[in-house]
């Protein structure tokens, strides 16, 4: 058995926890302990790279390759270098310490534990294969070190690029959304397939293209690769198998209204595009079960968000309206947030969600939300305006 160290937005660690149980593997008593950003589980050798694969809301995926006490750089040093390290790499690998954090440690050097880290790594492979120095022309594989209250967590990145990196994207527009955000969001609001979606910000199409392929049970991960598939370990005939068994789950039978508009016009044609590259990785991955399913697209168009009306008597309005990088300043802001008051009316029945950096939004709107959740994205603080009907949805 596995540990394995999954990383999120914080404050989305508890819908990161129960994804990470629908997918069959279970999480760690310590993790009672809420770690800001961290879920730590435990998963068979198929995690290494389902994890990566299936789950919607995590940024990262790391194996947990030893756990240890060290209040001094001896221990340090000593603890890192007792990790089997041969098992992880290839004699040619360039192995890189790539972040340390630190929280609460006399080891309070993030630079110093970098080196010695790596120093110890180099240290235990140049042992082992008897060489007095490592090559490193051949591909990087990155380890990350974190210190909690003098606790050592040795971790190896399995992902590489990052989790909300789908592969569909090719242009974001101006400051978009993580994908894996957006997936964060249709979990709070417990979005279903069968309930109407709308988002009257759509920028480069994120929350629509996520809730399409939450829609389809489409993995997130089948349109890229992942670090874990370089390692001299990695089973690619056993990572086959379960792409294809992901590629089976993809539901084309099934009937969803998810609608994005945009006042740009080249703002609805990326999301147009972008979507039409998720919908194309999802075909891709029904040929591999010899299937030719068509799938449905999400509807896109230019619209100015005033003019809107809602296209069905009740649904989810989950939106990320423009603020910070995307609008000049805050008078602007507030004004726009203002505005937005007729979404009240034009989407009344409606349950909504918005997410943004700006504390006055609930002012400008006139009206208060019943949930609030603060999410950190990045270096990125926002908050998550939850506007839902009493007992939640059905």
């Amino acid at each position: 058995m596995n540990t394995l160290v999954a990383l999120c937005a914080v404050g989305a660690e508890k819908i990161l926890g129960n994804e990470i149980k629908r997918l069959g593997f279970k999480l760690s008593p310590s993790d009672a302990v809420k770690v800001p950003g961290r879920v730590t589980f435990f998963g068979d050798d198929d995690a290494l790279f389902k994890a990566n694969l299936c789950l919607r809301t995590a940024d990262r995926v790391f194996l947990q390759l030893a756990e240890f006490d060290a209040d001094n750089f001896d221990l340090l040093f000593d603890g890192i270098y007792s990790v089997p390290w041969q098992n992880y790499f290839r004699k040619d690998t360039r192995v890189v310490v790539d972040k340390i954090r630190i929280y609460k440690s006399r080891l309070d050097s993030e630079h110093t534990v970098q080196s010695m880290a790596q120093k110890a790594i180099y240290k235990k492979l140049g042992d082992v294969w008897r060489m007095s120095s490592m090559p490193e022309s051949g591909l990087e594989s990155d380890v990350r070190i974190y210190i909690d209250n003098d606790r050592v967590f040795v971790l190896l990145d399995l992902s590489g690029e990052p989790l909300h990196k789908r592969g569909y994207r090719t242009d974001g527009g101006l400051a978009p959304m993580r994908e894996t955000t957006a997936a964060v969001l249709l979990q709070y609001m417990l979005w279903r397939r069968k309930t109407p979606l709308y988002d009257p910000f759509c920028g480069s199409g994120t929350i629509p293209i996520e809730a399409l392929l939450y829609a389809i049970d489409a993995a997130p991960g089948l349109g890229r690769k992942f670090a874990v598939e370089d390692l001299p370990f990695f089973d690619k005939k056993r990572a086959q198998e379960i792409r294809r068994q992901e590629a089976a789950k993809i539901r084309t039978d099934v009937e969803f209204h998810i609608y994005g508009s945009d006042i740009d016009p080249k703002a609805v044609d990326r999301a147009k595009l972008n979507a039409e590259h998720a919908c194309v990785m999802a075909g891709r991955a029904l040929q591999m079960i010899g299937s030719d399913a068509k799938i449905q697209r999400p509807n896109f168009v230019q619209a100015d968000f005033k003019d809107l009306a809602a296209p069905f008597e009740s649904g989810l309005l989950l939106s990320n309206p423009p603020y910070g990088e995307r609008i000049g300043d805050e008078a602007q802001a507030a004004e726009l947030y203002s505005s937005m008051k007729c979404l009240n009316s034009n989407f009344e029945n409606w349950e909504m969600g918005f997410i943004t950096s700006n504390k006055s939004f609930q002012k400008c709107f006139g009206r208060y939300a019943n949930l609030l959740k603060n999410i950190k994205s990045g270096n990125l603080n926002t908050c998550f305006y939850m506007y839902t009907n009493q007992g939640g949805k059905k």
